[in-house]
């Protein structure tokens, strides 16, 4: 990605360089797509706090803070640093925050919970796309990882080993889905639908399991891309199809080919295509296009939204249409002002149009991919992160809301996983909009959202599927035996200040 002029990387710093090593991120942080905020007055409040009960508690646990902070516990005295500055939205106890043993024994009691991540990405071995170690490079003051501090990066951190370490050990996913990116320029595809495929067939013969699927990207309007349609089709049977229709989201200058999900002439053979090969799932990048990406690419934004999505589910029922991000538009924009659109309005740009679509159109094949949407709107502004999920459950159902982490981009997604678990909707906003609890970490709503509405999707056994005893669950136990060296990374940039 390069979406940011020369004078805007300007003003970016690497975070590692004001970094204090918190578990949860205390600052907006973001790829070269847009040019993030610095950090809020609020943010500051939580980082001063986070590392007060760092400190306090490091000490009473016998751990330097630095330490403290990559256990559970560090993690659970995070959250409450959130609550004592947003209220009470994450569930935790002052005893689990001062208790390694008691926080370890809470995530022991939850590590065999069912999480099918299907958002993930990494990078090719032969990639052009550098940028993304100096993202990488950006994580510390974050709060994400402590062993970044003075680290240099390099793009291989990007790759297929370290995403492995992310996913299957320093998290709680069983079962993770390989995404992509296309372009214009073929040396900038994240990775070709070949090697997603080479990707998912290495994981699963390593773990002697299903514990990988892998997309094939779909570019309508590209030279020979119904060709490439049919190769994947009879040679690399993907689990499902990812596109783009903003076309070229890495070098949204380059990007020629834009379309809609409603087109009848140029997509609508395609969907036809897939359905007679017995396939039913098509994810679409939608969203993350705040003003400042619109500025730059106003012609795009049209194929950012979703009008075309209503459409396009009534005429294809057979088809599951998987919103990713679910089009929320203001990552990157101003924290603020999208709060305030919610508290004005009780609607949240794109999104709610999303969540409107199945009573609208009287659909119900339309589903929403927690994306960047939940690591970017928690850590910033957890009042709007539980309006959203409120918003998805309320309008598309709650099985109809998926897993996804974006991971490695927004980087090891264990802490997205206990966001999650912890997170819970105001009493008073559901009570204002009609919102539904989420409930607790174990709990049917949460499991549906973790990974039972994808298994089902998937067609994922999860009752016989071996990943409790297949080869990846001894890995990952000898090394818990041995030491977690959790990285809880993100890879992007933040503004000083």
């Amino acid at each position: 990605m390069g979406l940011l002029s020369d004078e805007e990387l300007e003003q970016l710093v690497p975070a590692h360089e004001v970094d204090s090593g918190t578990p949860i991120p205390t600052r907006l942080v973001s790829s070269d797509e847009y040019l993030p905020i610095p950090q809020t007055a609020r943010q500051k409040q939580v980082e001063a706090r986070m590392n007060a009960l760092g400190d306090e508690y490091g000490r009473c646990n016998g751990l330097s803070r630095r330490r403290f902070f990559q256990t559970a516990a560090g993690m659970t005295a995070a959250f409450a640093a959130m609550n004592e500055v947003y209220g009470p939205l994450f569930g935790v106890s002052q005893a689990e925050a001062k208790s390694v043993d008691l926080a370890q024994a809470r995530a022991d009691g939850l590590k065999d919970q069912f999480i099918m991540d299907v958002h993930t990405h990494f990078l090719r071995d032969d990639t052009r796309l550098a940028g993304f170690a100096r993202m990488r490079e950006t994580v510390g003051k974050a709060g994400w990882n402590p062993e970044l501090v003075g680290k240099p990066q390099t793009v291989d951190d990007l790759k297929y080993p370290n995403w492995f370490k992310e996913i299957y050990l320093d998290s709680d996913t069983k079962v993770a889905l390989i995404s992509g990116a296309p372009s214009e320029d073929t040396r900038d595809w994240f990775l070709t639908n070949d090697m997603k495929l080479d990707a998912r067939t290495r994981v699963n013969n390593a773990a002697g399991s299903r514990r990988c699927l892998s997309h094939a990207i779909f570019t309508p309007g590209y030279d020979g891309w119904m060709d490439e349609v049919d190769r994947a089709i009879a040679t690399l049977k993907p689990d499902s199809w990812k596109g783009y229709t903003v076309g070229d989201n890495t070098n949204k200058e380059l990007s020629k080919h834009p379309w809609r999900m409603d087109d009848e002439k140029l997509v609508y053979p395609f969907y036809e295509k897939i359905v007679k090969a017995g396939y039913d799932i098509v994810c679409v990048h939608k969203g993350l296009y705040p003003p400042s990406v619109e500025q730059r690419f106003p012609h795009l934004t049209p194929y950012a939204n979703v009008d075309d999505v209503g459409k396009a589910a009534k005429d294809w029922p057979q088809i599951r249409f998987v919103i990713y991000h679910s089009a929320y538009r203001w990552v990157g924009g101003k924290p603020e002002d999208a709060w305030a659109e919610f508290e004005r309005t009780g609607r949240i740009a794109w999104t709610s149009d999303l969540a409107d679509i199945p009573a609208k159109y009287g659909v119900s094949n339309v589903y929403g991919d927690l994306g960047q949407l939940f690591a970017m709107t928690a850590v910033v502004e957890p009042r709007l992160c539980a309006a959203l999920m409120g918003t998805l459950i309320k309008g598309l159902g709650t099985d109809h809301v998926v897993w996804g982490t974006d991971a490695l981009w927004t980087g090891a997604p264990q802490w997205q996983i206990e966001g999650l678990r912890r997170l819970e909707i105001p009493e008073e906003m559901r009570k204002k909009y009609g919102y539904a609890e989420l409930g607790p970490a174990d709990g049917p709503v949460k499991q549906a959202i973790f990974g039972g509405n994808s298994a089902k999707m998937y067609r994922y056994d999860v009752k016989k599927a071996a990943w409790r005893d297949d080869r990846f669950a001894a890995i990952k136990s000898q090394y818990e035996r041995s030491g977690r060296d959790p990285s809880n990374l993100r890879y992007s940039y933040v503004l000083p200040g």
